[in-house]
């Protein structure tokens, strides 16, 4: 029998529902239309099979994801609710400043301007919380910070979260580009389910120094998606 997790260490629904909701591909966010250069990868660096594409995204998981958007979430969400907005900027930053294509940069600005509009119209956010976000202007993992310390959830889960809703996103990107079938993106996205608890607990011991977004063939194919011809995706 499994052992009852102690009232204590229960997320209380609402928080648990919230944290569903922003992982979910229906959050009005846009990252539907985005691969972050998977479809460069399908055309350029020979990512045709199940096998290639699912070992392709553990590795985007590993280096790049758990290493700078997680990393920095990890550190936006105590900073939100300690209410430091210089450290807030900060982070904003290094992000802004890390993206390495204008495809890249322009997801994160777009996503991040679509979450504070969602934010806007939800209720629970600090008001002066999403002025000073909207001020910045935010990019997603910023945004996606916000949102997520206004829930009780742990810094974990909330990890775990933004981690599943990028991977239903890009198993979805993987099916409608290398095409794959259904049963296909379903292995892929347990792989990935069983990747991403270690990726969050890396990326939660980052400090500022550790935190890198150095990926040079995603960048390179990133920009080579700028130009390439018969493209879904805008990224």
């Amino acid at each position: 029998m499994d052992t009852p997790v102690p009232a204590a260490d229960r997320l209380p629904p609402s928080s648990l529902l919230q944290l569903i909701w922003l992982a979910s591909p229906a959050l009005p966010v846009g990252s539907f239309s985005y691969s972050e250069g998977l479809e460069a990868a399908i055309e350029r660096a020979g990512v045709a099979t199940e096998s290639i594409a699912v070992d392709w995204l553990s590795d985007q998981l590993h280096l790049t994801l758990a290493r700078s958007d997680l990393a920095v979430i990890a550190q936006a969400i105590p900073a939100w609710r300690a209410d430091q907005p210089g450290r807030i900027k900060e982070l904003n930053d290094w992000v802004m400043q890390t993206r390495e294509t204008s495809e890249l940069r322009a997801q994160s600005e777009q996503m991040g301007r679509s979450l504070v509009e969602w934010l806007r119209n939800h209720d629970g956010t600090n008001p002066a919380h999403i002025t000073a976000c909207a001020a910045l202007p935010p990019t997603y993992p910023v945004a996606f910070a916000l949102a997520a310390s206004q829930t009780e959830a742990g810094l974990r889960d909330c990890l775990l979260a933004y981690a599943f809703g990028w991977a239903e996103n890009m198993v979805q990107a993987a099916l409608k580009s290398v095409p794959l079938g259904q049963s296909a993106g379903q292995r892929i996205l347990a792989r990935l389910s069983r990747d991403i608890p270690a990726a969050v607990e890396a990326a939660m011991k980052l400090g500022d120094d550790e935190r890198q977004a150095f990926s040079p063939m995603l960048a390179i194919l990133s920009s080579q998606h700028e130009t390439q011809y018969s493209r879904l995706f805008r990224s």
